[in-house]
């Protein structure tokens, strides 16, 4: 593949040029860490287009990418996203290297949660990575950054590490291919160490083909790396009659709205296409997932950066700093006494795949927005590595690609095999992809900015579509001076009592430059209860449908990274989640935790807590 391939006639250094501009028009810093300047890169591409033209091969000329903050770009300043432990690159990791060697430009490095400690794309100095087209929601992470640099169509593809399903949570959230290869067939040499022992680079695109390529590009052995390996030689079964295993009923759990319809929609299309489908227990995949948390194996996020977190404490994000800090004083007993569990369900997963040539998975299980990760940080970040923790701890190959859409939502799948199936999974997964595709085109080389859209991927039926969130206010109830219409940053938040206009709160609001769209009520799904506070305030609480009464509400809107502070500072026993509306849309809201009420008057048949103050 060469810049001819994908671009026509567009140059190497004109798509540099292109590139920057669509950086600036995105206007998303929270995305890079730290850009290359323009005139060195641009300089960079005029080289490989020297080198094109004098006859190289170069299977990546004059492609962009990027690289995720903790792999090591030559004089760049590797932090992963901790400023104080940040040190120039005197090199370029071993997977950059051969990227540029393949005539691959780099552009710079991307954000990240911190340490690589992370699945949801907020934990970073550097600021909480929205999602590329719907900003309320999370990126995913760690590789966050990298994720929505290539689905903003910034870069052609990007690097990312996956030690949990760093890789493949983001690439799902955004429609995209990520591939976690096997542990050690890609070179770690030049990467901020995660997990050393199971850090993998990964690749993320909008096309599986070019995934594949950069893939191919940079495994190989490297003495740089002690863990390094090389895939044994042997025939590829891609094109085969394929047998795919996928879990019995009821092991998915609880799943996103649409999402267990959507992933029965993806075996479908499997089954169609001659797929055999055979189902299988996947709990003891899922018990070894809850082993890299749960159990001893945290203590290599200690060994790797412990030491500088402890020494560090005000330079660290709180959350991260509380899982490696934590990881301290877990007891060499308990990580042998791990090992052996492991090597149970090492040994039980190889009986697995004897039978099967691929395990298909849902990615992950929702998506959840900034407020839902910052009402529970932890709790969240768990549930999204449901089905990812597992693959390196038993050391497997996987790759995520899209499955389809459920509503404004992508839905992701993936395929996990035996370590060095990985040309295998890559054919099975062109069997999901839509007819005649396997993929989005290289981002970089498509239409400007403005129309970058993701493809659509075959929809779930309608019936299976969530509530869009609320994006336009009825004129009828437009308040003097408020906008029709939210901003495309800007997160609509429904509140209830002591941040209502004239309230003593409200000045929290206009503070963060909030903006009143309309007063309206909830659902009649809502009980309201007068809590015990300094200032008084009321706790909405969501009951069974019908079993409350509509709750007057005013809507307002809020920045982006304001909504984040605005969160951030929520006390307890306050909390923000989806509300719903009586039109039947969700907006994000404040709720309460059911034990602050239970000594609190039910305050429910006033209809809100103006009403209530009046009385």
């Amino acid at each position: 593949m060469s810049t001819m391939d994908t671009r026509g006639s567009v140059t190497a250094t004109a798509a540099v040029t292109a590139a920057y501009a669509r950086i600036a028009a995105a206007d998303r810093p929270e995305v890079w860490i730290e850009l290359r300047p323009e005139a060195e890169v641009r300089a960079e591409a005029a080289e490989v287009e020297r080198l094109l033209g004098a006859g190289a091969d170069l299977p990546l000329a004059g492609l962009l990418f990027a690289a995720k903050g903790n792999i090591d770009i030559r004089g760049l300043v590797t932090t992963a996203a901790c400023p104080a432990y940040g040190q120039v690159a005197e090199t370029d990791a071993t997977v950059v290297a051969r990227l540029r060697s393949a005539g691959a430009v780099c552009l710079g490095a991307t954000n990240l949660d911190q340490f690589a400690t992370g699945l949801v794309g907020t934990r970073s100095p550097y600021g909480a990575v929205r999602h590329a087209f719907r900003p309320e929601y999370i990126s995913g992470g760690s590789s966050s950054g990298s994720a929505v640099a290539v689905a903003l169509g910034l870069v052609d593809f990007a690097l990312g590490t996956d030690t949990a399903g760093s890789g493949r949570v983001p690439a799902a959230f955004h429609g995209l291919v990520g591939i976690k290869p096997t542990r050690g067939l890609v070179s770690a040499a030049g990467v901020v160490p995660a997990c050393r022992s199971l850090d993998c680079v990964t690749v993320l695109a909008g096309d599986l083909d070019l995934a594949e390529t950069v893939a191919g590009v940079m495994a190989g052995f490297d003495p740089r790396d002690p863990l390094s390996r090389t895939a044994p030689a042997g025939p590829s079964t891609a094109g085969v009659a394929a047998r795919i295993g996928v879990p019995r009923a009821g092991q998915l759990g609880t799943l996103a709205p649409g999402w267990a319809e959507a992933f029965d929609a993806v075996v479908a299309r499997l089954r169609a296409g001659g797929a055999e489908l055979v189902e299988i227990d996947i709990e003891p995949f899922l018990a070894t997932a809850r082993m890299l948390y749960e159990g001893a194996f945290v203590a290599e996020r200690y060994a790797a950066v412990g030491a500088f977190v402890e020494a560090h404490p005000d330079e660290v994000d709180p959350v991260v700093g509380a899982i490696v800090a934590g990881a301290r004083d877990v007891p060499a007993h308990r990580l042998f006494s791990d090992l052996e569990a492991l090597d149970v369900e090492r040994a039980g997963s190889r009986q697995v795949f004897a039978g099967i040539d691929a395990l298909l998975l849902p990615t992950t299980v929702e998506h959840p927005t900034l407020a839902e990760v910052a009402a529970e940080p932890l709790a969240v970040n768990s549930r999204l590595g449901r089905f990812t923790n597992f693959a390196n701890l038993l050391d497997l190959a996987a790759i995520a690609v899209p499955g389809g859409m459920v509503g404004e939502t992508h839905f992701g799948v993936q395929l996990v095999g035996p370590a060095f199936t990985d040309a295998r999974l890559a054919g099975l997964a062109r069997r999901i992809l839509p007819a005649g595709q396997t993929g989005r085109p290289a981002a970089a080389s498509a239409a400007p900015l403005a129309t970058q859209v993701p493809a659509a991927a075959p929809a779930v039926p309608a019936a299976t579509e969530l509530p869009a969130a609320k994006p336009v206010v009825p004129a009828a109830t437009e308040q003097p001076g408020s906008a029709a219409e939210t901003q495309p940053d800007e997160i609509v938040l429904a509140v209830a009592g002591a941040h209502l206009s004239g309230q003593p709160l409200n000045h929290q609001l206009t503070a963060l430059e909030g903006r009143l769209l309309e007063t309206t009520t909830t659902a009649a799904d809502y009980r309201l209860f007068a809590l015990d506070t300094v200032p008084p305030k009321p706790g909405l609480v969501r009951v069974a449908a019908g079993a409350g009464a509509p709750i007057e509400v005013e809507l307002w809107a809020l920045g982006a990274a304001e909504f984040g502070r605005f969160v951030a500072a929520l006390p307890q026993p306050m909390a923000i989640g989806r509300l719903l509306l009586a039109d039947g849309s969700q907006v994000e809201g404040f709720l309460c935790e059911p034990i602050a009420t239970e000594t609190a008057a039910d305050i429910t048949a006033t209809g809100g807590w103006r009403a209530y103050l009046a009385r």
